[in-house]
């Protein structure tokens, strides 16, 4: 019978990511780092490595939940990118969710550790409704993010689940903070876009948002109203649906 591997100490961990992090060190660039500065991502706690690099590295140290904890706490931009990305989902608990947003400084941070690790945790659907009413801007990204991960992952939710968090979206659509719009943005094109049904209700909060007298609410209702309604999504939710009926 196969022994179940052992996890691994405490100083092991800490071995591990110590080395992890030299190693993220040694490929850094300094080009890389100051070129962070135009897609709004501070750089006082980046190193310079590229994501695509970050994505290799995490392929050989993966999953090990331990390892990501040691590597979140560093601080490191790209350390924290790359515990994202070797965590297990699976034993990603509510406290560390909340404790991980917290943290988030900024976008990228954001966006990547919800849609590489936090929307397959068990606690994931709890975290949309709390989360909206933050007042902090990327933790209220945070909630909009999930939402806009969790239409796009979890293959299995009921459309109703969706429904029921639309009605977060329409109140947010009045903060006019760029990273709050565009995660409210992101959240309702992606709900929209994942069946027929959905979609049609996207689309009647779409219009209404779209008529609304304040400005930030009518760019969110426009823009995914032009995306839910394109050629293009329309095509691929009625091709769904026909092959849903066979």
């Amino acid at each position: 019978m196969k022994r179940a591997a052992k996890p691994p100490s405490a100083g092991s961990v800490t071995t591990l990511a110590s080395q992890t992090l030299t190693a993220l060190k040694r490929v850094a660039t300094k080009k890389t780092r100051d070129g962070m500065a135009r897609y709004a991502i501070p750089s006082d706690r980046a190193l310079g490595v590229p994501f695509g690099t970050v994505q290799k590295m995490a392929k050989a140290l993966a999953p090990n939940h331990a390892l990501a904890q040691a590597l979140w706490d560093t601080g490191v931009y790209e350390a924290r990118l790359l515990a994202s990305m070797v965590d297990d989902p699976a034993l990603v608990t509510s406290a560390q969710m909340d404790r991980w947003r917290r943290e988030f400084d900024n976008w990228a941070i954001t966006d990547t550790v919800i849609f590489k690790l936090f929307d397959r945790a068990p606690a994931a659907w709890k975290k949309v409704e709390p989360w909206s009413r933050l007042a902090d801007e990327n933790g209220k990204r945070a909630a909009f993010v999930l939402l806009a991960c969790l239409a796009l992952h979890d293959k299995e939710a009921r459309d109703q689940s969706f429904l029921r968090l639309l009605p977060l979206v329409e109140r947010a659509a009045t903060d006019d903070r760029n990273f709050v719009k565009k995660g409210v943005n992101w959240a309702l094109r992606a709900v929209g876009g994942r069946n027929a049904t959905l979609n049609k209700a996207s689309i009647d909060l779409a219009r209404r948002l779209a008529e609304s007298p304040d400005a930030t609410a009518r760019w969110i209702g426009k823009d995914a109203l032009r995306a839910l309604t394109s050629p293009v999504v329309q095509r691929r939710l009625k091709s769904a649906s026909a092959r849903t009926k066979t």
